[in-house]
């Protein structure tokens, strides 16, 4: 399989958001979190660094998105996302490797707790849970 990473762009934003939406929408707690606010965050913060996405393409077809930036003294993995009908194919196990041979400083992510393929996934590459957070999320990270 060979994949593409490409810039995305404003033409993104919307797929990206409603990517996200999904994953709140099927993992959280909805009834416990100010779901218009946090919905709108979302929307904030996709649309401010859109220009930091990195688009993931497989035969001309976008397949794929993630945020991989610095935090601090770490890196973060953010709203990883491959589409669902591309799923189960490698293409998530082919960013993580691409993500981890980026940097040799620790990368951490946040993960829906109830997301138990996308823990197993990133356990697989080392990944630990070292918090919880109000019990529907993880923080997970890896350590060079």
């Amino acid at each position: 399989m060979q994949l593409e990473f490409k810039n995305a762009n404003i033409n993104d934003i919307d797929t990206i958001y409603n990517l996200n939406k999904q994953l709140i929408d099927m993992y959280e707690d909805v009834e416990s979190i100010e779901y218009e606010k946090v919905l709108a965050w979302v929307k904030r913060k996709i649309t401010k660094y859109i220009n930091e996405y990195t688009c993931v393409v497989l035969n001309n077809q976008t397949v794929g998105y993630y945020y991989f930036h610095h935090d601090e003294a770490r890196m973060e993995i953010d709203d990883l996302y491959v589409l669902p009908e591309y799923q189960n194919k490698g293409i998530g196990s082919k960013i993580l490797e691409k993500c981890c041979l980026e940097t040799r400083l620790p990368i951490y992510l946040y993960v829906f707790s109830k997301n138990v393929r996308a823990i197993a996934l990133y356990e697989r590459f080392g990944f630990k849970i070292i918090e919880n957070i109000n019990n529907s999320r993880y923080i997970m990270q890896r350590d060079m």
